[in-house]
């Protein structure tokens, strides 16, 4: 038996010898990155730039688009890496740092589709009050929130799991997995179970409560309001449903993945699904905002067309 101080490295159980492949798979995965690092600077820089987006709407918008890109960049370099490396491991303090990465975005990601899910609620249940309501100081709050509880709690979780005794080193994924290194621990983990089920609520359930109640006071007065006006509202609202929808669906592979025997289901499918969330969200978003905000893409076009 060795204790955590003992572990040097982690070993990832989750590749396999792509061959001949093995450089047509860093090639796609390479232009995800890029798609994903050009598509959310570009809506950063518009939003900026842009007086006329410098509403609650797009400031949240923008704030979404910085997490795809923390998140992206804590898995795809990793990714690329390993790609053409023989033999895949990784030191122990990157790994808690890929964790926090990957940890920060995903709760920073449910918290900010939940802050702007409550903002489409007032701006289409409550207009008369909105502006009152959605200040600067609230929108500002709102962010550093949804920005500073995943922080302290992922801090708290990886300060804990720091703490374990393992009895092993090999982790069966593609990167750094929280749950699978307290998997490892020698002695009783209640504690960092019962913590990481009380963040899971807080994270995923809270933001899921309040999208979900936002959604239904939204679909209540659009059926209720004249055609324009619900038709006004589902552009409006559409991108961020399918987002919310995208992300869960990722979540619920990787929860699934983690939790039951998929050793049935070939590798490659079950890469695909472990990185899902990570991979196709930050893509998925701003093709998805910029194709259905007719002013974002208005500007986009206008931005592209100066610089070429």
């Amino acid at each position: 038996m060795f204790n955590a101080s003992q572990v040097s490295h982690f070993t990832l159980g989750a590749y396999f010898d792509t061959g001949s492949f093995r450089w047509l798979y860093f090639f796609i995965l390479l232009c995800i990155y890029i798609v994903i690092l050009f598509s959310n600077v570009l809506l950063i820089v518009v939003i900026c730039l842009n007086r006329t987006l410098h509403e609650p709407m797009y400031i949240f918008l923008c704030s979404l688009f910085v997490n795809e890109l923390w998140g992206s960049t804590g898995l795809f370099p990793f990714l690329l890496v390993q790609m053409l490396q023989d033999v895949h491991s990784v030191s122990y303090a990157f790994c808690f740092l890929q964790i926090f990465c990957v940890y920060v975005y995903a709760s920073t990601e449910m918290f900010t589709l939940s802050t702007m899910a409550y903002d489409r609620y007032l701006a289409i249940c409550c207009p008369l009050r909105y502006n009152m309501r959605m200040n600067t100081y609230k929108i500002s709050a709102l962010i550093f929130v949804s920005w500073l509880y995943p922080l302290c709690a992922i801090i708290t979780v990886q300060i804990l799991a720091a703490s374990l005794q393992l009895c092993g080193n090999a982790i069966p994924t593609v990167y750094c997995n929280n749950f699978y290194i307290v998997q490892l621990a020698c002695h009783e983990t209640l504690v960092h179970n019962v913590f990481g089920l009380a963040n899971l609520f807080v994270t995923v359930f809270c933001p899921l409560s309040v999208i979900l109640f936002s959604y239904a006071s939204i679909l209540r007065v659009c059926f209720n309001g004249c055609k324009q006006a619900r038709q006004k509202a589902l552009n409006t609202c559409t991108p961020h449903l399918a987002s919310v929808i995208n992300l869960c669906c990722g979540m619920l592979f990787e929860i699934v993945q983690s939790r039951f025997n998929m050793t049935n289901v070939p590798k490659l499918i079950r890469i695909v699904l472990s990185v899902y969330f990570l991979a196709l969200q930050p893509l998925f978003n701003p093709v998805m905002y910029g194709l259905k905000l007719a002013k974002v893409r208005v500007l986009c076009k206008k931005m592209l067309s100066r610089s070429s």
